[in-house]
């Protein structure tokens, strides 16, 4: 390729970019090609062995250019799809929780009605067992509303997650 090419396409497009524009223009380079055989002619060649290692230098960076270029894309993908599993998994948690807290909910409305109805019989047993059950449907109310507020801000970091991966995918980052 072109060398002026491949620096037009570096200053154009920008690092990642440019290195794929040439790429796409001018086909893959290759490390390990083999010099063109020397021409022979009666004047003196200008080549020395210092342009030889600097032009085999440039090839190896645009070669790591490449890999990187390559490469890079890959990883913010498996970021985002990771933090998309992430985001339903939560959600998934929360609908558990919200159904739990339903049942919290009704149980709580029987052991009040339970309790209403030991009250009104005066068995003292049957009052400390219905209040017993109260008090234990309410602290599995109370656990059940914690796990759904940690599950929620589980969520919203996820969501803060992904935009900024989404972000730093957009914008080379």
């Amino acid at each position: 390729p072109p060398v002026n090419g491949v620096r037009h396409a570096l200053l154009r497009y920008g690092c990642l970019a440019g290195v794929r524009h040439a790429l796409l223009r001018y086909g893959p380079l290759s490390v390990n090609a083999t010099p063109p055989a020397p021409v022979q002619s009666s004047k003196k060649s200008n080549f020395t062995k210092e342009d030889g290692s600097m032009k085999a230098l440039a090839t190896i960076a645009m070669g790591g250019a490449l890999v990187v270029a390559l490469w890079a894309p890959s990883v913010g993908a498996q970021e985002i799809k990771d933090d998309l599993k992430d985001i339903r998994q939560d959600r998934r948690e929360i609908r558990e929780d919200t159904r739990e807290i339903r049942q919290d909910r009704r149980e709580l409305h029987e052991d009040r009605q339970a309790l209403r109805d030991a009250i009104k019989s005066g068995d003292k047993d049957a009052i400390r067992k219905a209040r017993r059950e109260l008090r234990g449907d309410r602290q599995e109310l109370r656990e059940d509303g914690k796990d759904r507020r940690d599950d929620g801000r589980d969520l919203r970091h996820d969501r803060r997650e992904l935009r900024h991966d989404v972000y730093q995918k957009r914008h080379g980052k």
